[in-house]
């Protein structure tokens, strides 16, 4: 018997069949600031109603770019494992601050209060945040914190509803790699102080979410344990892509000799470990 394959069935349902069709492209996302050519990418996760988690992370990297849902990379795996930690295997959802992947840090800085993109934004916060299941927003980084605020200050109906739930402010997923490349810290410190960060949040995180299997909130250790990183489940990526795209290999990465090649060129290859063909 042929096993069955669960998948993401897409944005067949309002309000998200409108917000997919009505997306901000250059009018809203400058070029110079924003990889707009490699498209949108709106969310993963559940869609239906059952969501008791939102994640608010920043911008499409290379991995999603191709496999076309958000937090799929490496840092997605590190937010997959946090989740176990709370109990959550698939009731969760979600978002990035930004639709398409940001060129240049600063930009990031530079448009997160923009009217067209916030506006687009705050429309899908609303679906998955006002009248749902939701209990804990884990918001990831400075950009996710901020974007989220301002959702919930914006009106007295969303005032009213981030009243009732949990907010976990934590440092990126790729805060450790980041810090260490900006101010020259060894990589063994910068890791040692993002894990301090999100084993901080685990007590309150974990009383403000309703498990789906048993959790185990333990803290985190002074480097990235192998069972830290919990591989993309199926159920959440589009019908049919191959299993080496939920995998951690960097199986995505941006190529080319200067600026310009690597922003246009994405080389896919499939991991060592994926290639079912015979060698010689």
């Amino acid at each position: 018997m042929v096993a069955a394959h669960r998948s993401c069935p897409g944005y067949v349902e309002e309000p998200f069949a409108s917000l997919v069709a009505e997306y901000p492209g250059v009018e809203a996302y400058p070029a110079d600031d924003f990889r707009v050519e490699w498209g949108p990418v709106f969310h993963r996760g559940r869609l239906d109603g059952s969501a008791r988690v939102l994640v608010l992370g920043q911008d499409p990297a290379t991995h999603e770019a191709i496999s076309r849902r958000v937090l799929v990379g490496e840092a997605g795996q590190r937010v997959q494992g946090m989740l176990a930690r709370l109990g959550i295997s698939s009731s969760y959802v979600m978002l990035n601050v930004y639709l398409y992947s940001v060129f240049g840090q600063a930009a990031g800085y530079r448009h997160v209060k923009d009217t067209a993109i916030v506006d687009y934004r705050h429309r899908w916060l609303d679906a998955v945040l006002l009248d749902s299941q939701v209990t804990a927003v884990l918001a990831l980084g400075t950009l996710a914190k901020r974007a989220y605020g301002h959702w919930a200050s914006s009106s007295p109906e969303r005032e009213a509803r981030a009243g009732g739930l949990h907010l976990a402010a934590v440092r990126h997923p790729t805060y450790a790699e980041g810090s260490a490349r900006a101010s020259g810290q060894p990589l063994e410190d910068t890791t040692a102080a993002q894990l301090a960060d999100w084993s901080a949040h685990l007590p309150e995180l974990s009383a403000a979410v309703a498990p789906e299997v048993t959790p185990n909130p333990r803290p985190y250790g002074e480097s990235w344990a192998e069972n830290d990183l919990v591989a993309i489940p199926e159920q959440d990526l589009p019908p049919g892509v191959p299993a080496w795209w939920r995998a951690v290999d960097a199986w995505a990465v941006r190529t080319g000799a200067d600026a310009q090649e690597k922003r246009s060129t994405i080389r896919v290859t499939v991991p060592k470990g994926a290639r079912q063909w015979p060698t010689l």
